[in-house]
């Protein structure tokens, strides 16, 4: 995608990173150097490389995503990512939100409620996926990006640009994702309830038991369909969502390690240490010291 991170190298403030465009919904990233495997969590959107390559590990298995593809993913995703870039050749990028009401009306008006109903009857797709890129959604991804230079163009031009690049997805490979997040119904769409459940109140107490019953499915089919989409059980994905939170925390709110555990529901404090630290390979005292010296 050479005129695509051509664009990216000369927006506006582009810096090492992650940058708010001129339009809400749409965020570039830059990385100037190689990082190592670490958590992450995506929202539903679609992540775009221009330059370099990052690779996720889910559920133990890598995925490559550069700039011949680009990303889906439909539920909120915590899972590990490795970024290559170095100064003679950063890793350039977008990340597009997914508009749940945009994505239901270009559904209709393309006419693929045929095709969602199929997949509905389907294997439960994963949550997160690579698309191959094509020269029709390289060229609207080329176009949302010059309107993204001009605050005046971002506003009038760039919510249609975002929805044509979102029309884009829906002719892709992982098409089937977006189908089940625009599904009400259906064994993902419970899923994703549970996932949003799972997001605002992270730190209450949770259980399988309780989260099988506000869906209406009993346990043992709701903690198999779970895992068919996230590749994580639910209190796997509830112990990443809460030590992500944690962190940030600690990071933007130089909140207290014992603080920022109590705010996201653990009740032991040396547990939340020794997770922490399987999680994201610091202690917390590691973690405080290297943001002082930042």
């Amino acid at each position: 995608m050479p005129e695509t991170s051509t664009l990216l190298k000369h927006l506006p403030k582009m810096e090492t990173g992650v940058m708010e465009s001129y339009l809400q919904g749409v965020r570039f990233f830059s990385s100037t150097q190689p990082v190592p495997r670490r958590p992450m969590v995506y929202d539903p959107g679609i992540c775009v490389v221009a330059q370099g390559h990052k690779t996720g590990y889910l559920g133990g298995k890598p995925f490559r995503y550069h700039a011949n593809n680009y990303l889906v993913t439909s539920v909120t995703m915590p899972f590990k990512c490795e970024t290559f870039g170095c100064p003679e050749e950063p890793l350039l990028g977008l990340y597009i939100d997914i508009e749940l009401g945009q994505l239901n009306e270009l559904i209709s008006g393309m006419g693929l409620q045929a095709e969602m109903s199929k997949a509905a009857e389907e294997t439960l797709p994963r949550g997160i996926g690579p698309a191959a890129l094509d020269a029709e959604m390289t060229d609207a991804v080329a176009r949302l990006l010059k309107a993204l230079r001009s605050e005046t163009e971002a506003r009038l031009l760039g919510p249609g640009l975002m929805r044509e690049v979102l029309f884009r997805a829906l002719g892709g490979t992982q098409a089937p994702v977006l189908y089940a997040l625009a599904m009400y119904s259906g064994t993902f769409s419970k899923v994703a309830q549970v996932l949003k459940i799972m997001q605002s109140h992270y730190a209450e107490k949770l259980d399988v038991e309780h989260l099988a019953e506000r869906v209406h499915m009993s346990a043992s089919a709701f903690h198999r369909a779970f895992k068919e989409v996230t590749s994580e059980s639910p209190m796997q994905y509830l112990k990443k969502i809460r030590l992500t939170k944690a962190r940030d925390l600690m990071v933007r709110e130089s909140m207290k390690a014992y603080m920022a555990a109590d705010r996201v529901g653990y009740e032991s404090p040396s547990q939340f240490s020794r997770e922490l630290k399987r999680f994201f390979g610091q202690s917390p005292a590691e973690m405080t010291r290297e943001l002082r010296a930042a």
